[in-house]
């Protein structure tokens, strides 16, 4: 199984999902979310592998997202909209993200991780 691994070095929450890879020798490819974020068409498509709402792609908590008031932005906005928005910049996705290509993870919750990514 081959895995992406798109993370921000200083997020404490990816260096733990980080951690936690490593410490069940799962071997992945780390991607700095920020220097090199997916393209509008790699987001499309963990979006759609992932069966999430596309706002659970956000950092809602990110300074980003505050400061182009993106709360309001978002319950108005098409599709479209909210994936170039979240394309124009990797400090508005929500990190880390991790996927093989057939299932998708976002944010880091260690069941989560166990129930994804120890089969």
């Amino acid at each position: 199984m081959s895995l992406t691994f798109y993370w921000y070095p200083k997020c404490g929450t990816c260096r733990n999902a980080k951690k936690w890879l490593d410490a069940q020798n799962i071997s992945y490819e780390a991607i700095h979310i920020v220097d090199n974020p997916p393209s509008r068409g790699e987001l499309e498509k963990l979006y759609q592998i992932s069966g999430l709402d596309l706002k659970k792609f956000f950092n809602t908590s990110g300074q980003k997202y505050r400061q182009l008031g993106i709360k309001d932005k978002i319950k108005s906005a098409s599709e479209a909209e909210l994936l170039d928005l979240l394309a124009s910049d990797g400090m508005l996705i929500k990190r880390p993200i991790l996927t093989d290509g057939k299932h998708v993870t976002v944010g880091f919750k260690e069941d989560e991780y166990e129930n994804m990514w120890l089969k």
